[in-house]
């Protein structure tokens, strides 16, 4: 599924990004295309540059001392680094979840409203229909709509990181970055999760670090498969996992090293 897929144009596309930290180079002349409503999976063993190249995605990256980075990151074709290009807004459209949970030290409900509140001034009628159907599309509002009052941190871990996703797709993103959104979750919490992503690819282009090889097969469309900061193999998640075209692809998905 290299280059855009059958879905069509690319939403995002990645031409030779390179990353560093300091002298430290962690990405190297990594290109790929993520076509829209598609949920891409980034695998490969532990700093290989993964959730780095998440993070040059949203411009996440440059916000770390000593960070910077080349190349090229298209979004629907425009240039996400070109000079007056607000990395604000650009992370309005491309949402990011975190590994561990986030929540606010807020009420569920205020976690929610906080990126229309700093985006818009909407009414408080327009601010609860908002809320709602962030928590609704998150898969949580029967959970929580009798409490959206009370504390985000009484929540259970897993209900933490959904509320994470609805205060992402509050503000309507157009992306969904998730970084190992399911690392510190039970089963229980993480089937709950990947139903999620299976639902949202509707709406969403969606871009998934996982270290878990049965999750990136049952969630996504394509794979990529990173290896000591450079992109070594591209394409449809069925074609990665039991027909790679790379040695070093089928001794990770196969569990020889990772």
């Amino acid at each position: 599924m290299s280059g855009a897929t059958q879905n069509g144009a690319a939403k995002i596309k990645v031409d030779k990004l390179q990353a560093w930290f300091g002298e430290r180079h962690v990405l190297r002349d990594v290109s790929l295309d993520v076509p829209e409503h598609v949920v891409l999976s980034v695998i490969g063993p532990s700093g290989c540059g993964k959730s780095t190249f998440l993070r040059c995605l949203n411009r996440m990256h440059e916000l770390i001392p000593g960070a910077r980075s080349e190349g090229e990151v298209l979004l629907d074709g425009e240039d996400l680094y070109r000079r007056g290009v607000d990395p604000v807004h650009l992370r309005r459209r491309v949402g990011m979840v975190f590994q561990k949970s986030n929540p606010f030290p807020k009420s569920i409900f205020e976690n929610v409203a906080y990126g229309l509140r700093i985006n818009s001034s909407p009414s408080r009628a327009a601010l609860r229909e908002a809320v709602e159907q962030s928590l609704r599309r998150a898969a949580l509002w029967d959970e929580v709509k009798d409490k959206l009052h009370q504390s985000a941190y009484g929540l259970s871990g897993g209900q933490q990181q959904r509320l994470c996703i609805a205060r992402a797709l509050a503000v309507d993103p157009e992306v969904l970055l998730l970084d190992e959104p399911c690392s510190a979750l039970d089963p229980i919490a993480t089937a709950k999760i990947e139903e999620l992503i299976r639902e949202l690819r509707e709406e969403l282009t969606i871009i998934i670090v996982t270290h878990n090889m049965q999750q990136a097969a049952r969630v996504s469309d394509a794979t990529a498969f990173f290896y000591m900061g450079e992109l070594v193999e591209h394409g449809a998640t069925e074609q990665i996992f039991t027909n790679p075209k790379e040695p070093r692809t089928e001794d990770y998905v196969t569990g020889k090293f990772g």
